[in-house]
């Protein structure tokens, strides 16, 4: 036995399936807002597989919800681990049954149950679920993970079953980011930060395109790579980066372990946020923002590059899997005195990373908590007066900007005619699409916590969600009725069915907006009855279907 982030590690955790492993997704992986904290199996691309206990322990733990993780299990292990199991089509037959009591209990599809350890005992390879695609999935698979019991932490899974996959494949290179740091750095005679994409010769060696870089000042580096594994051909995340400076070492990343709660979200830091949201690339930083505490991530000087001799400065990286396997890669850039562009300070405000921050205009009042931003910041302020709107379009800097929580804003109604203010809303705008955030009505104000800069206005959700029934021709003899549901604008916030009064369980779907009712004969007598199928929105609209059978 070994240690493994401060777990008992075995490798003797069994394969929760009966046929060789293959994996569609790996630790660590860079996903929108978070890093994958597990590990996802391959299910031959369909649903019903069997799913086993990897360990003997008890059921922890079980969540049902129609988004994230959908229908999972957490199990407890002696040793310090749990494991989840996530994407479940369904469960075994006694954790379902007991699964619904609460369900009927709790009157809530969405159920999150704690467990004592002596309700659902587990050995060793029993059966304990059939692999899904609930929740948040976008085809069939498990996620599975290892966290230490004790601290909730995260740790690489593939530590317990690399010896059972293959892999001699390296990582790649695709591109390289150079960013200038603001008024003290500059790239090609350019403040702003400059892409470099790699592409494979005829040799087989890769070539930067876009000619010989020439830098001077302070400089930060990106890149962005991908892993692969032999016998697939999906790509993953890269275990490890280590980046030297004239082989002087400056950074290295090793996601092996890092805590859900904590960390995570940092990786809108370790990434280009604005590359994620404006073109869904992820470029990581072999730099570190003052803002940044991922523990896998280690620098000197936070991994800025000072370019003051006019020479060739060597950026070597090396970058290596779980098994080994390398790719190295040497980034050539000129060192050349040149103009350092002081940064665009007009008609700003300058925020501090470790501060709380404020800014108020009129109509608009924002405050950024000391701790969400990761770094310092000349904020841009723009506006747009709407005659005859709720309120002015409030467009908060000129770049995507996450936070690492959250902050408050506050707009104006410069028209409060509602009488009912449930119905006014906060809203985010990026192109044409419309997210909507809500609020608390205050005195003509709404109050509403964000999580990224950008643009915000208020509307209005008058309109009820729609309710479309599903082949209702055959619900009778399939003794299954189903609806799909949808929201306009604020999204749907409840639903809720009866027949004869009474409570009865539909199954959502989140990512179909299906809403499934399945027959039940211990609770549904026969003879005639009346179904009452009722949605509401987060801003309270209402609609209601009704549906009566003999």
């Amino acid at each position: 036995m070994l240690l493994v982030a401060g777990v008992l590690h075995a490798q003797e955790l069994r394969n929760p399936f009966d046929f060789p492993i293959l994996l569609s997704g790996n630790f660590g992986e860079l996903r929108g807002n978070h890093f994958h904290s597990g590990i996802d199996f391959k299910t031959q691309q369909v649903e019903g597989k069997p799913v086993h206990a990897v360990e003997a322990g008890y059921i922890s733990r079980i969540v049902v919800s129609p988004w994230g993780y959908g229908n999972v299990l957490y199990l407890t292990h002696p040793g310090g681990i749990t494991t989840v199991y996530g994407h479940l089509q369904r469960f075994a037959k006694d954790i379902a049954e007991y699964v619904k009591e609460q369900q009927y209990a709790k009157e809530d599809f969405s159920v999150d149950l704690t467990l004592q350890p002596e309700q659902f005992p587990v050995e060793k390879g029993q059966l304990i679920a059939l692999a899904g695609n609930s929740g948040g999935s976008v085809g069939p698979h498990l996620h599975f993970e290892v966290r230490n019991t004790v601290t909730d932490e995260a740790v690489d899974p593939l530590e317990y079953y690399k010896d059972r996959i293959k892999d001699t494949r390296p990582p790649k290179i695709e591109g390289f980011m150079i960013y200038p740091t603001d008024g003290r750095g500059v790239v090609n005679g350019s403040s702003r930060k400059q892409e470099l994409k790699l592409i494979t010769n005829k040799n087989g060696r890769q070539v930067l395109t876009g000619g010989k870089v020439e830098a001077w000042g302070e400089i930060g580096v990106a890149i962005k790579a991908y892993d692969y594994m032999d016998g697939t051909s999906n790509i993953y995340g890269v275990r490890r980066i280590a980046m030297a400076v004239d082989d002087s070492a400056v950074f290295s990343s090793n996601i092996d372990c890092f805590s859900i709660g904590n960390e995570t979200r940092y990786i809108n830091s370790f990434t280009d946020y604005e590359e994620w949201r404006l073109h869904r690339s992820f470029y990581m930083k072999s730099f570190v923002e003052p803002g940044n505490r991922l523990n896998f991530v280690k620098s000197i000087n936070r991994g800025i590059i000072h370019i003051n001799e006019e020479r060739t400065y060597r950026i070597s990286y090396r970058l290596r899997d779980i098994y080994g396997n390398l790719t190295q890669y040497t980034l050539r850039i000129d060192g050349k005195k040149q103009p350092i562009l002081s940064p665009d300070t007009l008609g700003t405000e300058y925020f501090h990373w470790r501060s709380e921050n404020r800014f108020g205009a009129k109509g608009i009042r924002l405050t950024i908590p000391n701790g969400n931003l990761y770094d310092d910041l000349y904020f841009h302020y723009y506006v747009n007066e709407n005659a005859g709107s709720l309120s002015a379009t409030h467009t908060l800097h000129n770049r995507f900007i996450a936070l690492h929580d959250k902050a408050l804003l506050s707009l104006h109604l410069q028209t409060d005619t509602l009488e009912d203010k449930k119905k006014y809303g906060i809203v985010r705008m990026q192109n044409a699409r419309l997210t909507w955030i809500g609020g608390t009505y205050r005195s003509g104000w709404l109050d509403a916590d964000i999580r990224e800069l950008g643009t915000y206005t208020l509307m209005q959700d008058l309109k009820p969600p729609s309710i479309t029934p599903v082949n209702p021709a055959k619900w009778l003899a399939n003794e299954c009725i189903s609806f799909r549901i949808s929201d306009n604008l604020s999204g749907v916030e409840t639903y809720r069915g009866e027949i004869d009064g009474n409570y009865v369980l539909f199954e959502l779907d989140g990512k179909k907006g299906l809403a499934s009712y399945h027959f039940d004969n211990t609770r549904l007598e026969k003879g005639p009855h009346k179904l009452t199928f009722i949605v509401t929105d987060a801003c309270g609209n209402q609609s209601t279907y009704d549906y009566s059978w003999k």
